[in-house]
């Protein structure tokens, strides 16, 4: 029996790729071990979004092929590079990762693995044999409820991917070109999905996508420009799913995941209203307010569109927790179109923020525009807005204390808000004998950063109490 390890880098869409490869190798009945030292496949999952995700994929696949660092490999041992950076440089890979690597395999073949497997150990390469690349064209693969999946979650929580590819026209993105068009699946797919997770003990579940607000657009007889705001009173597939979502019986959480500015509209902020079992908690990534960056990055929304849709947004749907992410150090970016991000920050008091500083990419027309900025000019600006965001985070936090609020538990003594997204927002320290992996209603006592605590006065959270502990 073949033994498979799989190690999975990079965002939620490339983990649930991961777990429907996962999926298919049990079908097929290989068996899926977690050390790639004991494992006759090692597949890793890579991620290329940007310079240091290629950078931490490549790392991973040497360690994988030197055994981390102590000796090289078994000879008889595969290595499959599987994700975005196999499907957007697997040509380039092949020479350079010619000794380390024995396949390339990109987006499309995550159900094909196990007879790509079978195939690279039937065959032997020869020494200047280059590694074979399995990839044909441009991904138009989307998984439906049926495919065979393993999930690699804890159990409570569960990621749905409703989409594949975008449509966006982001000067500064390579992911189009990787992941191909927009493409939908059906409403009658996702929530036939989520019913199989509830029923499975699920108590959230993440709507993901590149573009989860243009879900079913791409399917409409007039298909909306990508570069103008929808009909803002037209209802959606989105609003569609989302109310037959809510509808499952059950108690657990949606949470709405990766939403473009420019697909929102007065009756997706209505649906959410009035859907109690969706998260009070949107991401939405606005990269930034300048209408001369927005122009710039292609962003098909203005400063005075994205401010009145917050606006909206918190009017419609009391107690909503806004999530967003900007990027500065974009080429031609100025100290005003800084300023004028800090200024916006600091009025809109967002509950949630990240900012990245521009990579510039290869193969997007970002990277070819004048103007690009040295980087001590990209860190000083991100040290800029980050620190105002620590400010309003600690005023945000400090408005939640005295506060009750449900949260579900992830691990003894650690649990999360529904303004906190898994893996990338904070948590709520409480006592550790509240079970894991279920709701739990919680007075907030106090806060440290970006966490929460619902400790006694003086109690110090559980996992800190561990780590000393292992000094």
């Amino acid at each position: 029996m073949i033994k498979v390890s799989l190690i999975s880098l990079g965002c939620a869409k490339n983990l649930v790729d991961s777990e429907i490869m996962v999926g298919h190798l049990h079908q097929a009945g290989m068996t899926v071990v977690p050390e790639a030292d004991n494992a006759d496949v090692v597949i890793v999952n890579t991620c290329s979004f940007i310079d240091s995700s290629k950078e931490e994929s490549i790392g991973h696949i040497l360690d994988v092929h030197q055994q981390r660092g102590m000796k090289k490999r078994r000879q008889n041992q595969k290595l499959i590079v599987a994700g975005c950076m196999s499907q957007r440089f697997s040509k380039d890979l092949k020479g350079e990762l010619h000794d380390e690597v024995d396949a390339f395999i990109g987006l499309d073949q995550v159900t094909k693995v196990a007879p790509i497997i079978r195939e690279i150990f039937a065959r032997e390469r020869g020494a200047d044999e280059e590694p074979p690349v399995f990839i044909e064209g441009r991904s138009t693969y989307i998984p439906d409820y049926d495919t065979p999946r393993f999930r690699l979650t804890p159990r409570h929580f569960a990621y749905i991917k409703i989409a594949e590819g975008c449509n966006h026209p982001c000067t500064f993105c390579i992911i189009p070109q990787i992941r191909g068009r927009h493409r939908s699946r059906t409403v009658e797919s996702v929530v036939a999905e989520a019913r199989q997770l509830v029923r499975e003990g699920v108590k959230e579940i993440n709507l993901i996508s590149q573009d989860t607000t243009f879900f079913g657009m791409d399917t409409w007889e007039e298909r909306p420009n990508p570069r103008t705001p929808v009909d803002s009173s037209r209802g959606t597939a989105l609003t569609t799913l989302l109310r037959q979502l809510n509808a499952i019986e059950g108690d657990f959480w949606i949470r709405l995941l990766y939403t473009h500015p420019a697909h929102w509209s007065d009756e997706l902020i209505r649906t959410i209203a009035e859907c109690p079992k969706v998260a009070r908690y949107i991401d939405i990534p606005l990269q930034h307010i300048s209408d001369h960056m927005l122009g710039l990055m292609q962003r098909e929304t203005s400063s005075a569109y994205i401010r009145d849709l917050i606006r909206r947004i918190r009017a419609g749907i009391p107690g909503i927790a806004v999530r967003t992410t900007f990027i500065v150090g974009f080429p031609g970016e100025t100290e005003a179109d800084v300023d004028e991000l800090c200024a916006f920050i600091a009025e809109t008091k967002f509950e949630r923020l990240g900012v990245f500083r521009y990579s510039q990419e290869e193969g997007t027309r970002a990277a070819k525009m004048e103007g690009q900025l040295p980087k001590k000019v990209k860190e000083a600006r991100w040290h800029r807005v980050m620190k105002l965001q620590r400010e309003i985070a600690a005023q945000v936090s400090a408005a939640q204390v005295g506060r009750t609020l449900k949260v579900i538990v992830e691990e003894p003594g650690v649990a999360r808000g529904e303004a906190d997204a898994p893996d990338i927002d904070g948590r709520v320290y409480l006592p550790i004998t509240v079970p894991v992996g279920e709701f739990a209603r919680v007075k907030i006592t106090g806060f440290e950063a970006y966490d929460l605590l619902a400790l006694p006065a003086g109690e110090e959270p559980a996992t800190r109490k561990i780590a000393k502990q292992a000094q």
